[in-house]
C-alpha cells in the first residue's frame, strides 16, 4: 500500500483564530497547529513546558511569521486556562476555536494503582478539558455567540485495554463531556465535536511505549500501521472549518478500531 500524502492547504480555517493545548512535542497538538496554519488560521500554540512552547513556536514562526503565538498553560490550573483564552483573544482579536489535546497516560494495573496515579491522568485529560472547554465558552459567549470546540478523545474509550483504566475512564469523560457540553453551547451558535484516534506515531509515543505494544497496536488497523499525526490533525482542522457546520455532539473515531 504506498504512503498516505501530505494534503496541500485549502484554507479551511481561513483567518479563524485557533488554540491548541499541548502542541509543543511531535504528536497530534503540533500536528495540528501546523496544519491551521497552513488552511489560513492564527494558531496560538500553548504547553506546560516553557522550553520546548518557545522552540516549537520558533520553529512556526519562521515559517508562518506572526500568524503564530505562544502562551505557556498548565492545563490543570484554572487562572493559567483562563489567561490563555485571555491571552489570545488579546493578541489575535478574539478566538474562534479551541482544540482539547492536552492529555496524560502510563500504563498500570488498576489493583497496583495509586489514587495520585488515577488524579493525575484524571486531571490533565477530562478535567484539564472541562477547564479549558468552560473557558472557551465563556469566551465565545462574550464575543457574540459561535466558536468551535475540538476535543481530542481515543478509541480507548469505548475498549478495553489492560493497564490502561484511568486513561480509559478519562477519555471516556472527555467523550460524554463532548456530548453533553455540546448540547449546553448549540443555544449560542457553539460547536463542539471530538476526534478518537487509536494509534499515531510520533517520537514520544516511541518513546514511552515498548516496541511490542506499539506493533500489536498497529497490526490490529486495517491499514496495518500507525497513523500520522497529521492524518489525525486533518480531520481536526475539518471539524473546526465550516465544512463541519452541522456537526456537534459526536466523536468521530480516526480508526478502524471503533471498539
Amino acid at each position: 500500500m504506498p504512503a498516505p500524502q501530505y494534503p496541500k492547504g485549502r484554507n479551511l480555517v481561513e483567518d479563524k483564530v485557533v488554540v491548541v493545548t499541548a502542541a509543543a512535542g511531535t504528536g497530534i497538538g503540533s500536528a495540528t497547529a501546523r496544519r491551521c496554519l497552513e488552511e489560513g488560521g492564527r494558531v496560538v500554540i500553548s504547553d506546560w513546558h516553557e522550553r520546548r512552547l518557545g522552540e516549537k513556536r520558533d520553529e512556526l514562526s519562521a515559517e508562518f511569521g506572526d500568524r503564530v503565538h505562544a502562551i505557556v498553560c498548565d492545563v490543570t490550573v484554572e487562572e493559567q486556562v483562563q489567561a490563555l483564552l485571555d491571552g489570545a483573544a488579546e493578541r489575535f482579536g478574539r478566538v474562534d476555536v479551541l482544540v482539547n489535546n492536552a492529555g496524560l497516560g502510563g500504563s498500570v494495573a488498576v489493583q497496583d494503582m495509586t489514587d495520585e496515579q488515577w488524579s493525575r491522568v484524571l486531571d490533565v485529560t477530562l478535567t484539564g478539558t472541562f477547564r479549558a472547554t468552560r473557558a472557551a465558552i465563556n469566551r465565545f459567549i462574550a464575543q457574540g455567540g459561535g466558536g468551535v470546540i475540538v476535543n481530542n478523545a481515543s478509541v480507548i474509550g469505548w475498549r478495553a485495554q489492560a493497564e490502561q483504566a484511568h486513561y480509559a475512564a478519562a477519555k471516556a469523560g472527555v467523550m460524554a463531556l463532548t456530548r453533553c457540553s455540546a448540547v449546553d453551547a448549540a443555544p449560542h451558535g457553539i460547536r463542539i465535536n471530538a476526534v478518537a484516534p487509536s494509534i499515531a506515531m510520533h517520537a514520544f509515543l516511541a518513546k514511552v511505549t515498548s516496541d511490542e505494544l506499539l506493533d500489536e497496536l498497529s497490526r490490529r488497523e486495517v491499514f496495518g500501521r500507525a497513523a500520522e499525526p497529521w492524518e489525525v490533525a486533518n480531520v481536526i482542522a475539518f471539524l473546526a472549518s465550516d465544512y463541519s457546520s452541522y456537526m456537534t455532539g459526536e466523536v468521530v473515531s480516526v480508526s478502524s478500531q471503533h471498539a
